[in-house]
C-alpha cells in the first residue's frame, strides 16, 4: 500500500529575500508549498538548516570569501555566509505558509565541524537526523519533495531518499536554487532525474 510523505526542506528566513543567504525568487515558492499542505498526504515533515554560531561552514571563520571551500569533516566544503544560526530570526521559517501543518520537524548542519546539506544525513554520512527512521516507522513509500535549495539541500535530500528506497517525487514549482554557477540547478534536476527521482508539477497531483 502506498503512504506518502511531503517533505519541506530549508523554508527559512535566512533563504528567502533580504536573508542572509538569499535564493533568488525563494519567496516564489509559497503558493505550490500551500498548496501542497492542502493535499491529504499521511505525515508532513519539514527540515530547518540549524547552525551554532561558530559552525565550520561560514566563510567569515576561515577569514575566506563565499563560495571559496575547505575541508570540512573530511569532506570538500563550500563556504556560505554566516546563515540559518541557531535561536536567531533568520533560522525560523519563513512566513506565508501554513507551518501549523507540520507533524515533525527534523534540524540538520547541527554539529559545529561538518555542513548537512541532505535532510537525512550529514554530508560525511556519519550521523543520521532521524528522519528515515521516522518515516518508516510511519509505513511511508513515497516522499513529495519541496523547498529550498533546488541545487544543495533538495538535491542531497532526494539522493539519500533514493538510496534509502523511497519512491521521491519533486516538486518542480515548490523549488528554487543557489545557482552559484548559472546552470547549477539545471544539472541538479537532471542528476535527481537519473537517479530515479520524478520531477512533477503541483498542477497535476491530486
Amino acid at each position: 500500500m502506498t503512504k506518502t510523505a511531503l517533505l519541506l526542506v530549508d523554508i527559512q528566513n535566512d533563504f528567502f529575500p533580504k536573508g542572509a543567504l538569499s535564493v533568488h525568487h525563494a519567496d516564489e515558492i509559497l503558493p505550490a508549498i500551500n498548496q501542497l499542505l492542502s493535499f491529504p498526504f499521511d505525515v508532513i515533515v519539514a527540515t530547518k538548516d540549524f547552525h551554532p554560531v561558530n559552525h565550520g561552514s561560514f566563510a567569515e571563520h576561515h577569514h575566506k570569501t563565499p563560495g571559496e571551500k575547505v575541508i570540512l569533516g573530511g569532506v570538500e566544503q563550500i563556504l556560505w555566509p554566516t546563515h540559518c544560526v541557531q535561536g536567531t530570526y533568520g533560522a525560523e521559517f519563513a512566513p506565508g505558509w501554513h507551518t501549523e501543518k507540520i507533524d515533525k520537524v527534523f534540524f540538520k548542519g547541527t554539529e559545529r565541524t561538518i555542513d548537512s546539506y541532505s535532510a537525512f544525513f550529514d554530508n560525511g554520512h556519519c550521523k543520521s537526523t532521524g528522519l528515515a527512521d521516522y518515516l518508516n516507522e510511519h509505513g511511508i513509500t513515497d516522499i513529495y519533495v519541496a523547498g529550498l535549495a533546488t541545487d544543495y539541500c533538495v538535491k542531497y535530500s532526494v539522493l539519500d531518499a533514493l538510496k534509502l528506497g523511497f519512491n521521491v517525487h519533486v516538486i518542480k514549482e515548490g523549488c528554487r536554487g543557489v545557482n552559484l554557477n548559472s546552470n547549477d540547478t539545471d544539472i541538479a534536476i537532471s542528476e535527481m532525474k537519473v537517479a530515479g527521482a520524478k520531477i512533477e508539477s503541483v498542477k497535476f497531483l491530486k
